[in-house]
Formats: C-alpha cells, sequence, structure tokens
C-alpha cells in the first residue's frame, strides 16, 4: 500500500517521503481502516511514540498521521462494536503507525461511528481540536454554564472548537489571536477578541476558565488572569508557575469512544463547523507539511479514498 513514510530523526519535516509499505494486521480488538482522510500535526515528529513503540523499540519506518476517518475494512480478533463496512472516525495510538497511509489498523475503541453527511475530511478534521477542545473544558476545567472563558488561539483548529463548544455550554467566551483572526473569532462566537499582535493580553481580564495552545509567555503571564477557583488548562507544556487561587493542569489528548460520538453528533447537525482549510491528495502530502509549505488557514487534511 501507499503511505507516507519517515525514517531519519533529524531530517524533519523533510523526511517526509510517499513510500510503499505492507498492509497492516489487524491484531486483538482492532480494526483495518480503509483511509479516506487523515490529518496530521507537525509536533509528531518531536514525539518518541512516533519514533518507538510501547516497549522503547525502533519500529521505523513510521507512518505520521493520528486522525482518521473512513471504512472498516478488516475486524480483528475479539473485536466487537463495528462491522465492515461501516463509517467510523478517531485517533490512532501514539506509538503505531499513523492514517497517512491507504489503510491503518487501529484499536477499535479508538474509533466512534461517523453519521451519514458527515465528510470524512470534516470528520478527521475534527478529532485531535474536538477531543482536546473538550477534555480541556469539560474533563479538566469542569465548565459549568455562566462561566467565562479565556480561549487563546480562539480561530485555531483547537480554539475554534473550543468557543464553539464554550458558547453551546452556556459560558461567555474571550478570545485571542492575531489581527486577521478577528473576524473568524467573533464569527465563532467570541463576545470579546484581544489582538495580540497590538493589544496587552491583560486587556483580557479575568477568567474562569483559560485554555492555553501557545506556551511560553503567554502562558506564564495567563496565571494571572484565572480567577479565584479557576482553572487554567494548557496543552502546549507543563506550566511552571500556578494561578495565586487556581490551578493549572497540563495534559495530552486521549481517544474517548463516546466524545467523538457527540462530536459527530454536533457536525451532523451543524452545532460544530470544524476548522478545515486545504485538502490534498496522498501523493502531495510530503509538499503540503513540509519546510516549505505556505501557510494555510485552517488545517490541512491529506484525502486517500473517495466515495462514501
Amino acid at each position: 500500500m501507499q503511505a507516507i513514510a519517515i525514517r531519519d530523526r533529524d531530517a524533519g519535516l523533510a523526511g517526509l517521503s510517499l513510500a510503499d509499505l505492507p498492509y497492516p494486521h489487524a491484531a486483538e480488538n482492532d480494526v483495518v481502516l480503509r483511509v479516506h482522510a487523515a490529518g496530521f500535526t507537525r509536533g509528531e515528529l518531536a514525539w518518541e511514540g512516533t519514533w518507538t513503540d510501547r516497549g522503547g523499540r525502533d519500529r521505523r519506518p513510521s507512518v505520521p498521521g493520528h486522525e482518521v476517518s473512513g471504512v472498516v475494512a478488516e475486524l480483528g480478533f475479539g473485536t466487537t462494536g463495528l462491522t465492515v463496512g461501516q463509517r467510523v472516525f478517531g485517533l490512532a495510538d501514539w506509538t503505531r503507525n499513523g492514517a497517512l497511509a491507504e489503510y491503518v489498523a487501529i484499536e477499535a475503541r479508538n474509533l466512534a461511528p461517523l453519521p451519514t453527511g458527515v465528510d470524512h475530511a470534516v470528520a478527521a478534521g475534527a478529532v485531535i481540536s474536538g477531543l482536546t477542545a473538550w477534555q480541556a473544558l469539560f474533563d479538566h476545567a469542569h465548565l459549568i454554564a455562566g462561566q467565562t472563558v479565556l480561549v487563546h488561539g480562539a480561530a485555531g483548529a483547537v480554539g475554534s472548537i473550543a468557543v464553539q463548544l464554550a458558547r453551546q455550554a452556556g459560558s461567555r467566551v474571550i478570545g485571542t489571536g492575531r489581527t486577521g483572526d478577528r473576524d473568524r473569532a467573533l464569527g465563532l462566537g467570541v463576545e470579546e477578541f484581544v489582538d495580540l499582535e497590538a493589544d496587552p493580553l491583560e486587556d483580557a481580564g479575568e477568567a474562569d476558565v483559560v485554555l492555553d495552545v501557545i506556551g511560553g509567555d503567554i502562558l506564564q503571564r495567563s496565571t494571572a488572569l484565572v480567577r479565584a477557583g479557576g482553572t487554567l488548562v494548557t496543552i502546549a507544556e507543563p506550566p511552571t508557575i500556578q494561578p495565586e487561587n487556581g490551578r493549572a493542569i497540563f495534559f495530552v489528548v486521549e481517544a474517548d469512544r463516546s466524545q467523538l460520538a457527540e462530536l459527530a453528533q454536533r457536525l451532523r447537525d451543524g452545532r460544530l463547523t470544524s476548522n478545515v482549510g486545504a485538502v490534498r491528495p496522498l501523493a502531495e502530502a510530503p509538499a503540503a507539511f513540509g519546510p516549505d509549505a505556505p501557510r494555510v488557514s485552517g488545517k490541512t487534511i491529506i484525502q486517500i479514498a473517495e466515495g462514501w
């Protein structure tokens, strides 16, 4: 099968290449998917799981791209809850090959049914961003109606979904971003927008929940914006300081079938939109994600199979 492979840890994004790799084996409780669409996060190449398996063994050549939407082609021994021919989407294990390939083997528990009417590219684009936003707001910050949420990168992949989810939960949302992000952020439901290219972050004021996707100086300064009893949640890096009267949490997103199912329903009924900026074929993935790739507003999704 054709896949995007990476072999050289020192090559970075320039090391992505189109290759012929063996068809994947479905282990116990796995399914093999015919991949229709896949997403890739550039930071994957820095993750240890991209290069080694759970036992720490080198598993190169590795296939990146852990967001996937497709159709079940094969069931492994003991797999229940899914059927051959079913549309599904979800998150591939960090320490196994990803979905930038014609086929991928993935644990069935990491997948949820994809309703008819939700495009595979849209679904793939909502996996990591949707799960991250959901887990940040509800699992870690325990967001409730009436609270104020500050979302950094409000027009980005994670931020745009976080804004929508927070608004639907009955929260007031303040967003940050670049000058060019203002209109999109406001259109998603942000009530106030702080342009980090022109305005001090502190103009955002205090919030019950702060979602950080940036890290560095923004993360450090955000601790002062957490209200008493509030929570700062970051996916960028572990925080080195805590809010004076609140808490700061770093987490890594995990697959969750029930959360994926809820995201799928919201995508289907139009309550949620994912931030897909471009769709490219598999052969163009090295160029789409390489060091010289042009900046795209939104997430680039790789389309592999076409049709239902």
